[in-house]
């Protein structure tokens, strides 16, 4: 019997997202058949992922790319901020993280905040583990790649979660944003904002207190560009 599989591919590089495409088709079980929709940027992911729930045609699988341009209202900073909307609005939806990152605090808080499906890093990435992946989501999640598993059996590395707040705070200092501009973008207060930068720079061992040793290190561990 026929299965028809809705997919959502989340990537800014359109031959990569050919590349996942070409994968998935040639490698499918006869039964299935691929419904694919292709988002560039945030804002059509958005786009896409309300549409499925309106049309009550939810996707099953994303693919999500964690590096990606901010939405034009900049809610959504990367794909981490959709992989977090699509758990609220597309709650059966298996997601598949791809990224470049392999930092393991980048891996972590992926891991805790999300919780994905499958978890690829693109340099392991080749054709055959991409089409192991899909399978194993469908059937029998996770499915995590060997530098993933990697830097999951280090239990000694320390255990970083930087909240959807803390990580607009991360990624609005780095646009070079301050104080006061802070607290209207996120509807908290000047208090609140000083106590979250406190708290930010002792996570990531800031010892000079200066907001552009902050940037640095979180550029660094992956959690700005």
């Amino acid at each position: 019997m026929a299965e028809t599989i809705r997919i959502l591919m989340i990537d800014d590089h359109p031959m990569i997202i050919e590349g996942y495409q070409n994968t998935l088709q040639f490698t499918k079980k006869e039964h299935q058949i691929l419904d694919i929709n292709i988002a560039n940027n945030c804002d059509e992911a958005v786009a896409f992922m309300d549409k499925s729930v309106k049309n009550n045609r939810p996707y099953d699988v994303l693919f999500v790319d964690i590096s990606l341009p901010p939405s034009k209202d900049g809610l959504m900073n990367s794909g981490e901020d959709l992989a977090i909307y699509a758990r609220d609005v597309l709650p059966k939806a298996k997601i598949i993280i791809l990224t470049m990152f392999d930092e393991s605090y980048r891996i972590h808080n992926i891991i805790k905040t999300i919780n994905p499906e499958g978890f690829l890093i693109k340099s392991d990435l080749t054709s055959s583990e991409l089409a192991s992946a899909f399978q194993a989501v469908l059937h029998n999640p996770p499915f995590y790649s060997g530098t993933v598993n990697s830097h999951l059996r280090k239990t000694n590395e320390s255990d970083i979660v930087i909240d959807d707040k803390n990580r607009k705070i991360l990624y609005l200092l780095s646009q070079g944003a301050k104080n006061k501009s802070l607290a209207t973008h996120l509807n908290i207060s000047l208090s609140a904002i000083e106590k979250r930068k406190k708290q930010l720079k002792e996570i990531f061992l800031v010892d000079d207190g200066q907001d552009e040793t902050l940037i640095k290190e979180a550029r660094k561990k992956g959690f700005i560009l």
